[in-house]
């Protein structure tokens, strides 16, 4: 108190010094006394700025810590230099003007608004710092937490609201948020998508469904790409052909997505893909194509195991393997998939660790489909399409050494039409060898009367 009082009594007979018949209940005091306060606290903000703002920056600069770096780059400290106006000018206005003067409580509480709103920033800043070093640790892969801090900054938000309007109405902030039950249906229609969007955050962060980098499909929203953001309200998705789509936070926990994280964090991608066989191509193998068959690498000791096993039923049946109906026979489709098995057994690029099977599904108008189930080692997207699109090429050209054919639709009936045609001039020219006598002689007559006749 007597440092306030003699700080008054020096500024009054400085002004006094000035205007030898100004008064304290002169109204021009007031005046004078609020812009010598204005401008002692503009040059408080610019000495801060030009002199402290810089030190505190080379200081944050040598440090080898990672905080007081994202402190510097959100613009913490700028933010906090704001303080030390307002903070003078809440200290300095009850000195020198008086309760009674009316400019006395409009400027305190402009000066604590300042500060409210001051330190709000401030905060801000405190809490994206947070959030970037947390998302620079190796927890941020488990649960993101950006939704938490926008629920934080929007807490922290309304309360300085609140605040704000007690200080301008001098009223208590408690009458203030009782009034807020009477619009609390106004209230949860508009913040219906933030109310949401943090449930939503809460069950993706406890059950850690989706992180940041985590690749999703919604086939519902045309998204198929990588996430880039979890925010209190939306999702960002960069999908693969670069475009960027938003989607509501609480989306990801009622409709359905698919997510790639355990694709990522496995052993291999899946590979699940099939061709179609001609049926028409599938044949029982005899001993010329078996004689074949043993050469191709990886399946010659198959070759020979199944052939010890097919002797070993002949002659436990006693049968005769001339006696075509009734002896077992290896089929070309059933060494092909043999063959394909083994050559993905050997394959470098393949996971043996996970399923690994060539199978046949039911057949159909298209053919029989030969299904090749596998997992790549390789799981980023371009290699993984070099791999399976390196093994197909294989398949594709390995079938014409089994006597087999793709399904093919045009292709298909433009092998059935030329059969179908050279059957038919096989059939005419067996026809014309085997016509009767009297046909052939008929005919001769005939060629030679117009032959006269001509």
């Amino acid at each position: 108190m007597q440092v306030s009082a003699s700080v008054r009594d020096n500024f009054i007979h400085l002004v006094k010094g000035i205007f030898p018949n100004l008064t304290i209940e002169d109204p021009l005091y007031n005046v004078i006394a609020l812009s010598s306060i204005l401008v002692v606290s503009a040059v408080i903000y610019i000495i801060a700025r030009l002199l402290v703002r810089p030190q505190i920056a080379r200081w944050v600069y040598k440090s080898n810590n990672l905080w007081d770096n994202a402190l510097q780059e959100h613009g913490f400290f700028r933010r906090l230099m704001h303080l030390f106006p307002a903070l003078f000018i809440y200290l300095t206005t009850p000195v020198l003007i008086s309760d009674e003067a009316v400019m006395h409580g409009m400027v305190i509480k402009s000066a604590q608004l300042y500060m409210l709103y001051s330190g709000l920033l401030a905060l801000y800043a405190m809490l994206s710092t947070v959030e970037d070093v947390y998302n620079a640790s190796a927890l941020a892969k488990r649960a993101p937490i950006t939704g938490f801090i926008q629920v934080t900054k929007l807490t922290f938000a309304i309360i300085t609201i609140l605040l704000s309007i007690s200080l301008i109405v001098d009223r208590s902030p408690l009458i203030l948020v009782s009034g807020l039950t009477a619009i609390a249906a106004v209230l949860l229609l508009i913040f219906r998508d933030t109310i949401l969007g943090f449930v939503a955050g809460i069950q993706i962060a406890a059950n850690r469904m989706f992180n940041t980098g985590d690749w999703i499909s919604m086939p519902k929203y045309e998204v198929d790409g990588e996430i880039l953001e979890i925010g209190l309200t939306n999702v960002k998705v960069q999908n693969w052909d670069k475009t960027i789509s938003t989607l509501p936070t609480y989306s990801l926990t009622t409709e359905a997505v698919k997510n790639w994280r355990g694709m990522q964090e496995s052993g291999g991608r899946r590979i699940k893909r099939a061709i179609y066989i001609d049926v028409h191509s599938i044949k029982l193998c005899d001993n010329n194509m078996l004689e074949r068959f043993s050469k191709v690498r990886y399946i010659n000791e198959y070759i020979d195991k199944k052939k010890n096993e097919l002797r070993a039923y002949h002659r436990d049946y006693s049968i005769d393997e001339s006696d075509l109906l009734n002896n077992r026979r290896l089929t070309n489709i059933g060494t092909f998939r043999a063959y394909l098995e083994a050559y993905l057994r050997k394959h470098p690029d393949i996971n043996q660790e996970l399923t690994l099977m060539v199978r046949q599904l039911p057949p159909n108008e298209l053919g029989l489909p030969l299904e090749i189930y596998c997992f790549s080692a390789q799981k980023e997207w371009v290699k993984y399409e070099k791999v399976q699109a390196d093994i197909f090429d294989h398949v594709m050209a390995m079938l014409d050494l089994f006597d087999l054919r793709a399904y093919q639709r045009d292709g298909h009936l433009s092998l059935l039409g030329s059969l179908d045609s050279g059957a038919y001039k096989r059939s005419a020219e067996s026809d014309s060898t085997h016509l009767p006598e009297s046909h052939s002689s008929a005919n001769n007559a005939q060629a030679s009367e117009e032959k006269r006749e001509s």
